[in-house]
């Protein structure tokens, strides 16, 4: 490649990014309208749980999850409006599964996204059921017909996201999770963990997307499969993150799976080797939606994007 092919080459993957960013930004704009939306301030004895309810999902953040919702469900021309509430749904879900992460029985940290974490802003008590309460209402805005006006729909997101998000997924990784500290894990078991406490979340808001649109048995197993690998990358990446980026940088404390012994990609396979891993499985992620032509090409830069990040 010459050295003008491959500045031209760097300049366009910059324009892309660029335009990338502009793109989620203007996502997470209308993701967190709707959050806003969905869950107003009220008066009464409940107003502080809402409040610590807002705190913890409209901190901001990069949307990855919605923003994956949103873009995926955009492929298949499925209205705008029931992405964002499946946006503002799952994003919900995380948000409680940060919440709970953060207490000191889980990960015992202080930081999230550069804020104090809610039971730090609050109470451990009022973290807790925020938690639960978000968990509740992002299956709520599922069942509701505003979202869709199919029940088979509806049902088929509530299932996949109880999937996604139970025992046999976010929540099972978690425990996974807790019980590897201070063990050392195969990489196979390093890989099931994240693809269970990270990765279901993540393939789930892809998924999500293609059940909007009512997309083929066929192409909706190519998007879960994308929205599988890109959680994986998601993961590595984060782990290589973990152990060369500062906490200013992450908006949460960095180096805390080494402090906690935790097997990790970056642990097995060093910082290079993790980072090789990472743009392998990109790779691979964007193998899955080959089919969809230019029309992906924001789903193929979120991979890359991913992988890159530095927050």
């Amino acid at each position: 490649m010459s050295q003008t092919t491959a500045t031209s080459s760097q300049t366009d993957s910059a324009d892309r990014m660029v335009r990338l960013r502009a793109s989620m930004s203007a996502r997470a704009r209308a993701i967190e309208g709707m959050i806003d939306r969905l869950l107003p301030r009220v008066d009464g004895g409940e107003a502080r749980l809402i409040d610590a309810m807002r705190y913890a999902t409209l901190g901001g953040g990069k949307r990855l999850r919605g923003y994956l919702v949103a873009e995926v469900a955009s492929l298949f021309r499925a209205s705008t409006e029931g992405a964002d509430r499946v946006a503002a749904s799952v994003e919900m879900l995380h948000a409680y599964s940060l919440v709970h992460d953060d207490l000191p029985a889980m990960d015992d940290d202080d930081l999230r996204r550069g804020q104090p974490s809610t039971h730090r802003k609050f109470d451990e008590a009022t973290a807790i059921l925020a938690g639960d309460a978000l968990q509740t209402m992002s299956f709520d805005i599922l069942a509701n017909p505003l979202t869709h006006d199919s029940a088979d729909v509806r049902i088929n997101l509530v299932r996949a996201l109880a999937d996604a998000s139970g025992a046999a997924g976010m929540v099972g990784g978690q425990m996974i999770d807790m019980e590897g500290e201070g063990r050392a894990l195969s990489l196979e078991e390093v890989a099931r963990l994240h693809a269970l406490k990270t990765g279901c979340l993540i393939r789930y808001s892809a998924e999500a997307g293609a059940i909007l649109g009512q997309a083929s048995d066929d192409v909706r197993k190519r998007i879960s499969a994308y929205g599988r690998d890109l959680g994986a990358a998601f993961q590595i990446a984060d782990d290589v993150l973990d152990a060369t980026a500062s906490a200013e940088e992450l908006g949460k404390t960095a180096g805390k799976d080494e402090a906690a012994g935790k097997s990790t990609y970056v642990a097995l396979l060093g910082v290079d080797g993790a980072a090789k891993e990472a743009r392998r499985v990109a790779e691979q992620a964007e193998s899955h939606i080959d089919i969809f032509g230019p029309e992906a090409d924001r789903l193929r830069d979120l991979v890359h994007y991913v992988v890159e990040r530095r927050n």
